[in-house]
């Protein structure tokens, strides 16, 4: 049961990250995040059901083409409203979210979609438990995916300079950083994180139009771990997976949708930042 709650709540801290990863370089709140999980679940579908490719190839493909839709989603309509009130771009990310899911039902229909992955059925013996490989995999992907994130935003040029970009704008301009492509990348690798957490739910909820929903739950696990803390994003969803999956088990018929979101609350209302918000001016 907890590493059932743990492999739900690494899809919430997946989704989580690609909040804060937007958030923290743009300071813009993308409502849309679910729904371009939904959209790379679809991508993945198309590659390996569709097109008849095998599960990795369909697994990079996905990834590979929602960045670069994350990418052209910045460069050509976000960058636009930079600037605005944050209400109005609030606005424009849930409207694209409307679109996205209006679109996705044109081109894949309306009906739950699935497909094959290399864990699908399979157990795994642990002691005296067996658990579903299903939920492994998308445990062990988190956390292969944010080391990958932190080697990268730590270790390679590009990723110091998102986090200068983040940071103070107008010195990362003047240190030559071009803060447009970066913000651009930030939204490719946004998606493609996205993506990812699309393939590994996938064969957990089945694919739909709806599915992006859950986007909702991931910006809670946001919050609750601090909004702009990238660990606190996945920690976060990581918190609420779990207190859904005891709740299901331990408090009466409908109790389950709302417990973590009272957790929130008293957690919020003791520490109003998050668990690993920090309270600060930002630093140059």
């Amino acid at each position: 049961m907890l590493l059932n709650g743990l492999a739900s709540g690494c899809i919430y801290g997946l989704v989580a990250l690609g909040f804060v990863l937007i958030y923290k370089a743009t300071e813009m709140v993308n409502f849309a995040q679910g729904d371009l999980m939904m959209l790379g679940a679809f991508v993945a579908f198309t590659v390996i059901e569709l097109m008849g490719y095998n599960y990795w190839v369909g697994f990079v493909a996905a990834i590979l083409v929602m960045a670069a839709f994350g990418y052209l989603l910045d460069a050509l309509i976000l960058r636009q409203v930079i600037g605005q009130p944050q209400f109005a771009v609030v606005m424009l990310t849930i409207g694209l979210g409307f679109i996205f899911r209006a679109g996705a039902s044109m081109t894949w229909g309306t009906e739950t979609r699935a497909f094959e992955t290399p864990f699908t059925g399979g157990v795994t013996r642990l002691g005296g438990l067996l658990i579903a490989n299903v939920s492994l995999s998308i445990i062990a992907g988190t956390a292969i995916l944010c080391a990958m994130l932190f080697a990268f935003f730590r270790y390679t040029r590009i990723g110091v300079a998102m986090q200068a970009a983040s940071q103070n704008q107008l010195a990362a301009y003047y240190m030559g950083i071009p803060v447009k492509m970066i913000f651009s990348l930030i939204w490719a690798i946004s998606a493609g994180v996205a993506a990812v957490a699309g393939l590994l739910l996938a064969p957990v909820a089945l694919i739909d139009v709806t599915m992006g929903l859950l986007g909702l739950k991931a910006f809670a696990a946001a919050v609750l771990g601090g909004f702009g803390s990238i660990p606190g994003a996945v920690i976060g969803g990581m918190v609420i997976g779990v207190i859904e999956q005891f709740s299901g088990v331990y408090l009466e018929e409908g109790l389950k949708d709302v417990a973590a979101y009272i957790v929130i609350l008293l957690v919020l209302f003791l520490r109003p930042q998050g668990l690993f918000g920090n309270i600060g001016r930002k630093r140059v």
